[in-house]
């Protein structure tokens, strides 16, 4: 990095402040993802993978100066004493199996990346079942899921021989808007922003018409939204975190179930996290199942064709309640395909965009509003980001699995991602210690509703023609780890 270049800098824009200012020690808002290799990586390709590639975006050798009062915005600095050595850490397993990996990872999604460096990590994990993992840990302001994949991936090759690339384009971030200096004009110009949010959800030219109408419509949904009944997976978060991943589930399988019903992968995924959500409140006896919904906080994507590429927060946020109470797995589907539905075309997202602006632009009172809104009105985060549709190879290794965790923000304790690759699904599963503190048993009560969807749809779907059963037979039998199908949700 040249000199010139450190005493530039640049204000965070309002959502990427609201990201940071979510966060508490028992929410720490991180994201983290789970790149797992059959064979070991060589240590230094993959540290120059990292200079060339990861830290050629500048928000990646920037660190955060606060502001003096609090109506201010925190500003991206360079960091001088920028040293890659304390982002890229290796250490190895013991026992190297998967029990210590998923302690680690708790480990690490318990404790709150340093303020004063760039934020973010990476480890590097030898003696993972004979091969590596990487374990990436990045702040939320710096940038969402959608993004954060495609960091992640432009550290990757599609074929194993590709050289490290040794030189790139240096990548700098948006421009942020100019911060405005009033912060009573902050207050006045709320309505705008969330029309505008608004507006980047639904680009129907008519739409834009009804769009203030509509949006102070979803507003006023919002404000009186029910709480989220209270339930054994609610309640008061502690510093320490659990994770879960689950085993590659075959996406033709997923694909097949909801194609039966007229619903698409999605459909069936959440239908699944749904039945899961009910198996783990029976088990604590929980009387919510019988007579309540359990609303999760469902991020959209509201990025515009130009920010495509770029860092930050481009997302709005969904409440989707999800009928835990309806035991029958076809007709569990049926609604929730009929409510996702609806929200798709809700500017409720673009609405809560414009209410995340003006957290990061308002006062300690608008903030402390927002996080009691997203406390009471919600249980968990759930998010679906998708993948690469081919296997990927990072430092000449492939990529064998690659799963993600979504904070959970404003003092929720569940979180749970999904993330599609190579024609496979993985789900992580993200918890607090003391609301559940076993979330392996989630991912396995999971594995059961998919499998519970596909024997409920069975009737409906078309039979495979007559030359390609036997070949579908074989398809039929579970799939190792590591072995990509080659296509993508739909």
């Amino acid at each position: 990095m040249k000199n010139e270049n450190w005493n530039r800098s640049e204000p965070m824009s309002t959502v990427d402040c609201a990201w940071l200012r979510m966060e508490r020690p028992t929410n720490l808002i991180t994201i983290t993802a789970l790149l797992r290799f059959a064979e070991p990586l060589d240590f230094e390709r993959v540290r120059s993978t990292v200079e060339h590639r990861l830290l050629r975006f500048e928000r990646f050798r920037q660190r955060l100066a606060e502001p003096k009062g609090r109506l201010g915005l925190p500003r991206w600095v360079f960091d001088p004493f920028f040293n890659l050595d304390a982002h890229l850490i290796r250490s190895r397993l013991r026992h190297g199996d998967e029990f210590e990996l998923q302690r680690l990872l708790g480990d690490l999604m318990s404790v709150p990346l340093e303020a004063t460096r760039p934020l973010w990590q990476m480890h590097l994990i030898d003696n993972v079942q004979g091969g590596s993992a990487i374990i990436c840990r990045l702040h939320h302001c710096i940038a969402d899921g959608i993004a954060l994949a495609k960091v992640l991936l432009s550290l990757t090759d599609e074929e194993a021989t590709a050289a490290t690339v040794t030189s790139l384009p240096v990548e700098g971030p948006a421009p942020a808007r100019r911060p405005r200096r009033s912060s009573l004009k902050r207050a006045l110009k709320l309505g705008g922003v969330i029309v505008e949010g608004g507006r980047s959800l639904l680009r129907d030219p008519g739409w834009s018409l009804r769009c203030g109408a509509s949006a102070a419509r979803a507003l006023a949904k919002l404000a009186i939204l029910p709480a989220d009944p209270r339930s054994a997976l609610k309640g008061e978060c502690g510093v320490a975190k659990y994770a879960a991943w689950s085993a590659p589930i075959p996406l033709r399988e997923v694909k097949a179930i909801g194609q039966a019903v007229g619903g698409t992968v999605n459909d069936v995924l959440v239908s699944a996290i749904a039945g899961a959500l009910r198996q783990q409140l029976a088990r604590r006896c929980d009387r919510a199942i019988y007579d309540s919904e359990i609303r999760a906080v469902v991020p959209v994507d509201l990025r515009r064709p130009e920010e495509q590429n770029g860092l930050g927060n481009r997302f709005g946020l969904l409440f989707l309640p999800l009928p835990v109470q309806i035991p029958e797995p076809a007709h569990r589907l049926w609604e929730l395909k009929h409510r996702m539905t609806e929200l798709k075309r809700s500017p409720e997202a673009g609405v809560v965009l414009g209410v995340l602006r003006a957290m990061g632009a308002g006062g300690w009172t608008f903030e402390k509003a927002v996080m009691s809104l997203f406390a009471r009105k919600a249980t968990l985060v759930l998010t679906n980001v998708p993948g690469p549709k081919q296997p990927r190879f990072l430092a000449g290794k492939r990529i064998q699995d690659l799963v993600f965790w979504v904070p959970q923000p404003a003092g929720l304790g569940l979180g749970i991602s999904i993330f599609s690759y190579a024609g496979e699904i993985r789900v992580g599963v993200a918890s607090d210690a003391r609301l559940l503190p076993d979330p392996e048993t989630f991912v396995a009560d999971f594995q059961r509703e998919i499998e519970a969807l596909r024997e409920s749809v069975t009737p409906l779907m078309k039979p495979a023609p007559r030359l390609e059963r036997a070949a579908a037979s074989v398809r039929s039998v579970p799939v190792e780890r590591g072995e990509g199908m080659g296509a993508s949700p739909e």
